[in-house]
């Protein structure tokens, strides 16, 4: 391998940023299967591929809404609160929800098993990068919400790592900031 196509993975890894504005278009059908291949090869302890990844687009983002609006309506969100959750999905024109489907293993603990669903969303995002595309990893409290959950079979056991956004980012280079690693690192 040459220097010029490590330093190529070197720059890109270097310069990856999240970016919450996106709008059209979003990676197509064979774009997200080229993503969900690499999102498969996350580092995976005993081979479990605990990972299930829901792709959610068009209709499917009006459903999301309507899941939300319920969750938080439940939780007795207030009319304000309600008309922002509705809008929570029509944030970007796709979404990738990644479960961690985690079973009992001997050797292979629960949290290794959410670990490579991350690592597996991680891989996701990079890719959406590369392919010209960006987006963003989204948690918060509906990740939790025992009606999200429910709608996503999820068992006791099992977690919703998340929502990732995809597409296209509107601007250029809006979302940049440059990273301070002093107040993370420590030095032993």
């Amino acid at each position: 391998m040459s220097f010029l196509v490590n330093q190529a993975a070197i720059d890109f890894l270097a310069s990856r940023y999240s970016c919450g504005k996106l709008t059209a278009p979003a990676p197509n059908e064979l774009e997200v299967s080229k993503m969900l291949t690499v999102a498969m090869r996350a580092p995976d302890h005993g081979g479990l591929k605990p990972a299930h990844f829901v792709v959610i687009k068009e209709q499917g983002l009006e459903r999301l809404s309507q899941l939300f609006v319920k969750a938080m309506t439940e939780e007795g969100a207030d009319d304000a609160k309600l008309a922002k959750t509705q809008k929570m999905p029509f944030r970007a024109p796709l979404i990738i929800a990644v479960l961690a489907k985690t079973v009992e293993h001997p050797k292979v603990p629960r949290l290794e098993q959410i670990q490579t669903a991350g690592c597996a969303t991680f891989s996701m995002q990079q890719m959406a990068v590369a392919m010209g595309y960006n987006g963003i990893w989204r948690t918060g409290n509906l990740v939790n919400s025992p009606i999200v959950r429910e709608a996503f079979e999820l068992t006791e056991d099992d977690e919703l790592v998340g929502f990732l956004y995809l597409g296209t980012e509107e601007g250029t280079g809006q979302c940049k900031k440059p990273p301070v690693i002093e107040r993370n690192v420590s030095y032993w």
